[in-house]
């Protein structure tokens, strides 16, 4: 089964705690501080495997957490840092924030890697803090938190070269006389489900990779059967092989079929309708109305499309028609890189934070209250004088005043409440 479509949790790692603590050893009477910080937290890294093939895996495990740092220690030892968490994914696997549907990176060659989320930083120990007034600090920082966001991860395929047309055209059929791909085969609608690849040689050292995209209908582009899932695959592809079913067997008018599908992947994105395409005249063994058939080739040559004639069943024409795709994929550029975006390292601002009212009470919520209190040693006075110094540095005694705070009010940051001083 092709799983090209899956959602996921990550969270990189919190850094460590940095570490109080003081040097005590023999015939060293005050020692001084000397409490490491925390280690790293690791991060959350994509890499593209060519040695898979489905996102399958992601169905069943839908979280991963990377490694926490560790915390500092004595004898100004950094904790150790965390470890990465790497997540393979297939090659041509797309990456998007589940939240706002944004791509933010293309993993399309085997190795590429993609930091979606960085481990948050490790907390200062107590040395840091030691100045010629504060000789004994009684307090660290806390390690930052890691990163949390939910992310989409889509697969398209990687194929030089893609056969669309109807269901029943016979794609399948071609891609299995001219590549040793062995789709399932019956003479009835859909019967590809899932895009299949198969590998083409037209020569010693050359070959390419061929894609039957199941067949697309009419409403394709807005989602109307698979259309969505279908017609992303083509968007992958530098040449397109458009098969038309000329026989008139099933009573169709190959004009308005070759139409139609053009139609459709214009609508899902007017790109695809500027790819270099070859129109394949299928069945042409069988034609029942050549009146309708000679109609359809004038047509397309008045269009000044590239014309191919031959019969999937019986091998006619395909080789020549491979051998010709061949030559014009060395025409045909290579499709650029996709620019890696760089991602915020925080889905939230660590030094965000906000003030609401609450009856009598100004609560200060947000990740820079929260670091502010967690730092703090309450039964130290100099920590208290720390602390009431990084209300004023960071903002927070600037924006309870134009709250309105009034002095003896109450103001809560989570779990501790203190009386606002001017």
């Amino acid at each position: 089964m092709l799983v090209d479509v899956a959602e996921i949790q990550i969270q990189s790692g919190n850094g460590g705690n940095g570490l109080v603590s003081f040097r005590r050893e023999k015939y060293v009477a005050a020692g001084g501080p000397d409490g490491g910080d925390g280690g790293r937290g690791g991060d959350v890294v994509f890499m593209a495997d060519a040695r898979l093939l489905t996102l399958m895996d992601f169905r069943y495990k839908k979280e991963y957490k990377a490694q926490n740092g560790g915390d500092g220690k004595g004898s100004k030892c950094t904790g150790s840092s965390g470890e990465a968490l790497v997540i393979r994914v297939p090659v041509g696997t797309i990456i998007k924030d589940a939240e706002t549907d944004r791509a933010i990176a293309d993993l399309n060659r085997d190795g590429a890697r993609f930091v979606a989320a960085r481990g948050g930083n490790g907390g200062w120990g107590n040395v840091h803090f030691a100045t010629p007034t504060r000789q004994v600090p009684k307090f660290a920082k806390p390690g930052e938190r890691g990163v949390s966001r939910r992310i989409k991860l889509e697969l398209k395929l990687l194929a030089d070269v893609g056969l669309v047309g109807f269901p029943n055209v016979g794609k399948s059929t071609l891609l299995s006389v001219v590549s040793g791909a062995r789709p399932k085969i019956a003479d009835y609608h859909f019967t590809t489900l899932e895009p299949n690849l198969g590998v083409v040689s037209v020569g010693e050292g050359d070959s390419f990779v061929l894609a039957d995209i199941p067949g697309l209908i009419e409403g394709a582009s807005e989602g109307i059967g698979l259309g969505h899932a279908f017609l992303k695959h083509v968007e992958r592809t530098r040449l397109l092989l458009h098969l038309v079913d000329v026989s008139g067997i099933e009573g169709r008018n190959p004009i308005e079929d070759f139409d139609t599908i053009c139609k459709e992947m214009e609508l899902y994105n007017p790109q695809l309708a500027e790819k270099p395409q070859v129109v394949v005249a299928n069945k042409t063994d069988i034609i029942t109305d050549p009146d309708l058939y000679e109609a359809f080739k004038k047509e397309m040559e008045a269009r000044d499309l590239l014309f191919f004639e031959i019969s999937a069943a019986t091998q006619k024409g395909t080789r020549e028609l491979m051998a010709f795709a061949s030559g014009c994929l060395k025409e045909l550029p290579m499709p650029e890189q996709e620019i890696f975006e760089d991602v915020p390292m925080e889905v939230g601002d660590e030094d965000s934070f906000s003030i609401e009212r609450e009856e009598e009470v100004y609560c200060v919520t947000g990740p820079r209250a929260e670091r502010i209190v967690a730092s703090t040693n309450f039964s130290d006075y100099e920590s208290l004088q720390f602390f009431q110094r990084s209300l004023r540095d960071s903002g927070i005694i600037d924006a309870l005043e134009e709250a309105g705070i009034n002095e003896g009010e109450t103001v809560r940051m989570c779990d501790l409440e203190f009386e606002y001083m001017k």
